[in-house]
């Protein structure tokens, strides 16, 4: 069974083991520096972070037979600040034409922006290769816990969402667009810098072109990772757009890749989560019901627990269907009579 809930002390091994994953920029390779992300989910699931531009909220994915976390994901309450922006690209076009000789160009343009009172994000997706693509659908449950978990503390957040999804990279397994023009104004890799702002990014602002960006200049291979994700991202990609998230010409200024925006109160899933009583679960149903997480109408402080079950709503009351249900709802400590609620992934 696929146990959902906030991230421990005792996963830090299970993050060191995600953070060696080749091409993987979501996790440091460093020990203490996973410590510390830890402490900051735990300090912000008990309400002890005030400032939302400082609160992290990282959940797992618990195998309870294997005992092992094959996946994380993560929802920060705030992107971009007024000592730490959130910066982009916009993506644009400029249109030139000479009558005198009649030719006519369009050319791709970038231009560097900024926001210092940004939106929520959810980032930080990580599942163990083993499990992806399994019946489970390990991945879908991570990604959506976090909405469950927004939609029950919208106070907690912004008015809109951003995701920021990866780009494609090429065979040395490196960002072209970086190459192209982050190394060339920075003369860092891209993992340097990218370790670099997350501690402090005026570099970006002092050292990155200012103006238009003519993608004319760049090379194909940079021109094409603008705005489109890499092959891994891909049903992250599908997934968000299916709930409600739209690519608006905004891309990573690192590595191009395309970030996706969302009104929180416009996500399809919030606008499914009900609070019910639980009626006797029924073990033995195959059939019907609607897929979806389920978690105690009241958790405890710094506690948020949920599980990925079949259900339906039957004379006003809320049945867990499928040959583990006794088993899910024992997780969570629920059983017949007790409130729960209940958010369907579409």
């Amino acid at each position: 069974m696929i146990l959902l809930r906030e991230i421990q002390d005792k996963d830090l091994p299970a993050l060191e083991r995600f953070a060696q994953i080749p091409g993987l920029f979501n996790l440091p390779d460093d020990r203490d520096q996973l410590k510390q992300r830890i402490h900051k989910s735990q300090q912000s699931f008990l309400g002890k972070v005030k400032d939302r531009s400082e609160t992290k909220y990282i959940f797992v994915a618990e195998d309870t037979d294997a005992g092992e976390v094959i996946a994380t994901a993560m929802i920060a309450g705030q992107h971009g600040t007024e000592g730490a922006p959130h910066f982009y690209f916009q993506v644009g076009s400029e249109e030139k034409f000479s009558k005198t000789i009649s030719t006519g160009f369009i050319h791709g343009t970038l231009d560097l922006k900024w926001d210092t009172d940004g939106p929520s994000e959810v980032g930080g997706l990580v599942v163990d290769a083993g499990v992806r693509n399994t019946e489970e659908r390990v991945g879908r449950q991570i990604s959506f816990v976090r909405f469950l978990f927004l939609g029950l503390n919208r106070q907690l957040f912004k008015n809109r969402l951003i995701a920021e999804l990866l780009p494609p990279l090429n065979k040395r397994g490196q960002s072209p667009l970086w190459e192209a023009i982050g190394r060339r104004f920075t003369n860092m890799d891209y993992w340097e810098a990218d370790r670099l702002c997350g501690q402090n990014k005026e570099f970006i602002l002092s050292l990155f072109p200012t103006g238009k960006v003519y993608t004319t200049f760049l090379s194909a291979e940079a021109r094409h990772a603008i705005g489109k994700v890499g092959g891994q991202t891909t049903p992250v990609f599908h997934m968000l757009t299916k709930i409600g998230f739209k690519y608006q010409d905004q891309v990573d200024p690192f590595d191009g890749g395309p970030h996706l925006w969302v009104n929180i109160d416009d996500l399809k899933p919030l606008k499914g989560i009900s609070e019910y009583t639980l009626a006797s679960p029924e073990t033995a149903a195959l059939e019907g019901g609607q897929e979806g997480l389920l978690c105690p109408a009241k958790q405890g402080l710094g506690r948020f627990r949920a599980v990925s079950v079949r259900a339906l709503v039957k004379a006003g009351a809320l049945v867990v269907l499928g040959a583990e249900a006794d088993i899910k709802l024992a997780a969570l400590e629920l059983r017949e009579g007790a409130r729960a609620v209940f958010m369907p992934y579409y």
